[in-house]
This record gives C-alpha cells, sequence and structure tokens, in this order.
C-alpha cells in the first residue's frame, strides 16, 4: 500500500469516527487488531471486543484531524477528540500489516492554559493545520 494510500485510510478512519461511524473500523483494523490506551491502563483485543466496545459509548468524540504523518507501516495521527464539550489533545501511533491496523496506541491529554510567564518566547499553535 503507498503512503498516500495509508494516509488516506487513517483520514477515512478518523472522518468515520467524527461521523459516528465506527463500521469503518472494521475496513481499516485487521480482526485481531490490538488498541492500547495507556492513561487508562487497557487493552482492546480483537475486532468483537473493539465492536462492543465502541457500540456500548455512551458517546462517540467529535475528531478534529490536525494530521496525518508517517511511512511504511508506521504512522502518527494528531487530533483533538472531544467528548461533549470536554477536547483532549491526542496522538494516535499505528502499526501497520498487509495495508490494515494492527495496532492503534492512543494518547489523550486535557489541555491547559499556557502560563503568562512565558508568553514573551511563545506563539500561540494553529491547531487547525491538517495534512
Amino acid at each position: 500500500m503507498s503512503d498516500e494510500a495509508t494516509r488516506a485510510m487513517i483520514n477515512r478512519l478518523l472522518d468515520g469516527i467524527d461521523r459516528g461511524d465506527i463500521a469503518v473500523m472494521d475496513e481499516v483494523f485487521h480482526d485481531d487488531a490490538v488498541m492500547e490506551w495507556p492513561a487508562s491502563r487497557e487493552q482492546v483485543v480483537g475486532a468483537a471486543n473493539r465492536r462492543q466496545l465502541y457500540s456500548h459509548m455512551p458517546a462517540l468524540p467529535k475528531v478534529s484531524n490536525r494530521r496525518v504523518f508517517g511511512g511504511g507501516d508506521l504512522w502518527v495521527a494528531e487530533a483533538t477528540l472531544t467528548y461533549g464539550d470536554k477536547p483532549f489533545a491526542a496522538v494516535l501511533i499505528f502499526r501497520l500489516r498487509d495495508g490494515k491496523i494492527a495496532t492503534e496506541i492512543g494518547y489523550w491529554a486535557e489541555p491547559f492554559d499556557a502560563p503568562e510567564w512565558r508568553a514573551q518566547w511563545v506563539k500561540p499553535l494553529d491547531t487547525a493545520h491538517r495534512s
């Protein structure tokens, strides 16, 4: 699978989740794929568990896809996942096998206001960038 096709596949996944379409996961994940969530110390193993978990979520997040990059079998997506009115900065690391996702590792962090003392050395991050 070309890098362009892989980027398109990951964008399709993120756009599908944003629309509430969890069926797209079956298109892009292997049946034995593993999702790891280090912050909550959880692992979702296999398609059946993934389907059940996502179908029982109180609400799927809205996804603002910031950037997808990588090459070969290792890809990263930066996004904002918003649950209700609570946004989380997210980094999703994908490992592929035979053109489908074999592993997804997701890291989330609550945004916070930067301290005023460092304003002279920084500028606001453009979170709308997408590539």
